[in-house]
């Protein structure tokens, strides 16, 4: 059990309150996937009947771990040729949303979300999985040695030859009794690298207004991914959202920029770079990287 426990915590993951899990950018983003993609009644003969036949949700037990915190993973698995998406999940997909109302006994919970893979969808780039995605969630109960329920909702888009939002339900009080979950050890290690574990040795974002908001250009010295690698900036705050991200590697250093908009109308007050996220995909590893330095 101690050897799982550590597996776990790998991830730069800040727990958070519960009711804080899910971020706040969503509405925007949602707003510009609607607009990239055809809608599901213009195929309809195209869907199963029902977004059920189409995506399945389920929750796995993964034990308790030595400093009494349940560990546990959504699984959801996907019909043959469709994908949801990862938490930014690009220039025109659908975020997904977390209700957790009605769970019991959680204190404060963390989700690590496994490296992605990047897709060309309609002439845009979307991040996510496809068959199946497996969400790990750490708990630790608001009242140690009782029961944990978790219970809500979960609203995704799935995508294929045309885009269908999609809402799951679950319900489940996690098995204390349980042991090692091969599905959720599989999921915690396929997570990305975090900067020390990639060699990253500085990170540092330039601000500058734009029109409409803040330019971030963020330099990374840290060896290639792989490949051509694919940067994700996000704000870390739910007043702004952020434009897709641009990369080119000089050398060592990664240069990725983005714009950072208002999520609802007026300006953008300030940025903090402690709250950065900077996430950088490529072929052989994907990397975490929280917060930059004046740059």
């Amino acid at each position: 059990m101690t050897e799982y426990h550590t597996q776990l915590h790998r991830p730069s993951t800040a727990k958070r309150p519960v009711t804080q899990i899910a971020g706040a950018v969503f509405t925007a983003l949602t707003a510009l996937a609607g607009l990239s993609f055809p809608i599901a009644t213009q195929a309809q003969s195209a869907l199963p009947s029902g977004t059920d036949a189409l995506v399945e949700v389920e929750i796995l037990d993964g034990g308790v771990t030595a400093d009494g915190t349940y560990i546990g993973a959504l699984r959801l698995t996907l019909a043959d040729g469709w994908k949801t998406y990862w938490r930014a999940p690009g220039d025109a997909g659908i975020p997904p949303r977390f209700n957790w109302r009605g769970s019991r006994n959680v204190g404060e919970m963390s989700m690590t979300w496994p490296s992605p893979e990047v897709f060309s969808t309609s002439g845009y780039r979307t991040i996510g999985y496809h068959d199946q995605l497996v969400l790990p969630i750490e708990v630790t109960p608001a009242q140690p040695g009782r029961a944990v329920r978790l219970k809500g909702r979960m609203e995704l888009g799935i995508c294929k030859d045309v885009c269908v939002p999609s809402e799951l339900s679950f319900d489940h009080q996690l098995d204390a009794k349980a042991g090692r979950n091969p599905a959720i050890v599989a999921a915690l290690a396929s997570r990305p690298y975090s900067a020390r574990e990639a060699g990253v040795r500085a990170a540092s974002c330039r601000l500058k207004p734009t029109k409409y908001g803040i330019e971030v250009e963020a330099r990374i010295t840290m060896p290639s991914a792989g490949g051509t690698e694919v940067a994700v900036i996000e704000p870390g705050s739910p007043h702004l959202y952020a434009s897709e991200t641009s990369a080119k590697r000089s050398g060592q250093i990664l240069v990725a920029k983005t714009e950072f908009l208002p999520a609802s109308s007026g300006n953008i007050a300030s940025v903090d770079r402690s709250q950065l996220r900077i996430t950088v995909l490529g072929s052989k590893h994907a990397v975490d990287i929280t917060g930059c330095t004046a740059g």
